[in-house]
């Protein structure tokens, strides 16, 4: 039976993309290349992943689109975070004048940057490239209740879906922004897995052992004001933020269109593991960017099965570890498209 926010919105459907027949042309075209089997390691399943998501032998990425969504939680104010909440507003700002961590990878990559006020508690100048799809100033404390009412959640969604409709290319990378939002994506993940709080809990922008044990049993206490919030959209309008229900949105449509979405770190993979509860084959089309520092994101990793490219200890978010992997898809595109196969090299085979 549709939860009370399913029947606010008209989700993109999301098949199956198992074809037997192109990924058994894959496997050949990938054994085939001029190297001994498996040489080229992980990379042969990024190459096989490639394929499978954009349905053909010779993948080509284009227009890439990395989109940084931000907004405000309201539990913030419960200390969560050693930042204070202008911090949301400032780095959108930062990310706009091209000083950022994001802005700058960007910029190397030749990604489009795009940055979304999904919820932000301060008013942006029209002419400042904030793209605005702002719901609302921020969620609620949910210590208190739910963060969002279900409409405020389908609206988030359906703007998520909307954005990437109008943005061109085929690979959407997620990024995002908001002081307190990992306490947000460690409730999804508590919720929607059964892991204890503890478990899912850790230092976010800095907390030291104090903060942790603090915020820790105020995620405890949220988790229990909003106890009836078990179905994955309602969990996530109850415990989530604005841009994790827009991010949520947007993988949904993304995965619809058939793009590769890149996921970044552990606020973009809670909306990932959202979405995948809605529609289960969202996982097909995802590349999961790298494993990062933040106590948890191994564990919601392992939820979803994914492997992530890299390790480099990273707890940025912004979708910096999303466009630092970027280099490898391309390559493993080129890989597929471009190198030769013993046959056309006239090269013996074993």
């Amino acid at each position: 039976m549709p939860s009370e926010i399913e029947r606010l919105l008209t989700l993109p459907a999301v098949p199956d993309l198992h074809d037997a027949a192109l990924l058994e042309r894959l496997r050949r075209a990938i054994d085939g290349k001029t190297k001994p089997l498996g040489a080229l390691g992980d990379v042969e399943a990024l190459m096989l992943r490639l394929g499978l998501i954009l349905g053909s032998e010779t993948p080509q990425l284009h227009a890439p689109q990395l989109v940084v969504y931000a907004a405000d939680h309201g539990i913030a104010a419960q200390g969560v975070s050693p930042y204070p909440t202008d911090v949301t507003w400032q780095m959108v700002n930062n990310f706009l004048a091209g000083g950022a961590a994001a802005s700058v990878l960007a910029r190397q990559h030749g990604l489009a940057l795009t940055v979304v006020d999904c919820g932000v508690r301060h008013d942006f100048a029209a002419d400042s490239g904030v793209l605005m799809r702002k719901v609302a100033p921020g969620t609620a404390d949910c210590t208190q209740g739910p963060a969002m009412s279900a409409a405020q959640c389908a609206e988030a969604i359906n703007n998520g879906m909307e954005l990437v409709r109008a943005l061109p290319g085929n690979a959407l990378l997620l990024g995002e922004m908001g002081i307190g939002n990992t306490s947000a994506a460690a409730l999804l993940l508590a919720r929607l897995s059964g892991a204890d709080i503890a478990e899912c809990t850790g230092a976010g922008s800095g907390l030291d052992a104090a903060g942790i044990a603090r915020k820790t049993a105020l995620l405890r206490r949220a988790l229990e004001v909003n106890a009836a919030a078990r179905a994955p959209l309602a969990a996530l309008a109850a415990l989530g933020g604005l841009e994790i229900a827009t991010m949520c949105g947007s993988v949904l449509q993304a995965a619809a269109e058939r793009r590769v979405i890149v996921v970044d770190g552990f606020i973009t993979s809670a909306a990932v593991l959202v979405a995948s509860r809605v529609a289960p084959h969202v996982l097909q089309r995802c590349i999961f960017a790298h494993c990062g520092s933040e106590r948890a994101h191994a564990l919601m990793l392992a939820l979803m099965g994914a492997q992530p490219l890299l390790r480099l200890g990273l707890r940025l978010g912004e979708g910096s570890g999303a466009a630092l992997a970027w280099p490898l898809l391309q390559s493993a595109c080129a890989l597929l498209r471009d190198m030769a196969s013993f046959e056309s090299a006239g090269v013996s085979n074993r």
